[in-house]
């Protein structure tokens, strides 16, 4: 069998390269293509990492170009779509880059007949949980795990953003839902933790939504290689960290996905 055609967008961004990093030990099921701005990596990347992809492989464009985007992925398998205004800046760059950047990408790949999308979502689609009672005090280390009878944050739960940024993504978890039920695509979304450049946890604030870069592109490979029937779905990417108030079940049973890695022993302290 042929090795399926994997374009990732954002490549040169700490996701992207993560998953490229790691799909490329795999040559035999993967033929891996890039977009980005720029070929230069991200000054939030801090290793020594390379992305080697031979010239006509590795596309410079910006994703709100509909008619660069749509050239860049003709004949491609899969795209993996990082690329985002990281940043969560002003309305003007979330606007370009995550909303008509968003749809552009999906459009893109309706019209050339690229059969899985495996989107970046956010946690931050789930900060107002994060925020209230009883998740509050599970996700700031006062409690243990949730209550008998608490349910873990889905998916299927309401998004609750608290900024720009955020909603952007919920924009384009809506895109991976209309193009899979309306366009029969496969589109997947992956609501991605706090993943650093130096793969550590900044603070004990954020142990219970860091996730490492090997369990983040874990799961974005785990989504490229999800059975061809599962139309759509969202996953939380985030390590097995011991203050979890997520839901990641549905990884498990639907991806074959566990993550390796644990906040706990990231820490500066540990």
């Amino acid at each position: 069998m042929a090795p399926k055609k994997v374009m990732i967008t954002g490549i040169s961004g700490i996701v992207g390269s993560s998953a490229y990093l790691l799909m490329r030990e795999a040559p035999e099921k993967y033929e891996l293509y890039g977009l980005g701005r720029r070929k230069v990596l991200s000054d939030r990347v801090k290793d020594t990492r390379a992305i080697d992809l031979p010239e006509d492989h590795h596309r410079v464009a910006d994703i709100a170009d509909f008619d660069a985007v749509r050239e860049a992925v003709e004949g491609m398998d899969v795209v993996v779509h990082m690329a985002a205004d990281p940043a969560g800046g002003e309305w003007e760059s979330v606007l370009r880059n995550n909303i008509v950047g968003g749809y552009s990408v999906f459009e893109a790949c309706r019209q050339a007949g690229v059969s899985r999308v495996v989107a970046a979502s956010t946690i931050q689609v789930s900060t107002g949980h994060r925020t209230q009672a009883p998740y509050n005090a599970v996700s700031n280390g006062q409690a243990g795990p949730l209550p008998e009878g608490v349910p873990a944050v889905s998916a299927q739960m309401p998004a609750e953003p608290r900024n720009l940024y955020a909603s952007s993504k919920v924009f384009n978890e809506s895109l991976c839902r209309t193009y899979a039920h309306s366009h029969g695509m496969s589109c997947l979304a992956i609501r991605i933790g706090w993943v650093v450049g130096e793969d550590t946890v900044p603070n004990e604030r954020s142990e219970d939504i860091w996730c490492s870069q090997r369990d983040i592109g874990g799961i974005i490979q785990a989504c490229v290689d999800a059975p061809e029937d599962l139309r759509f779905d969202i996953f939380y990417g985030m390590s097995n960290n011991r203050y979890c108030w997520l839901d990641m079940s549905n990884a498990k049973e639907k991806l074959g996905f566990e993550p390796q890695d644990r906040a706990e022993d990231r820490l500066p302290s540990a």
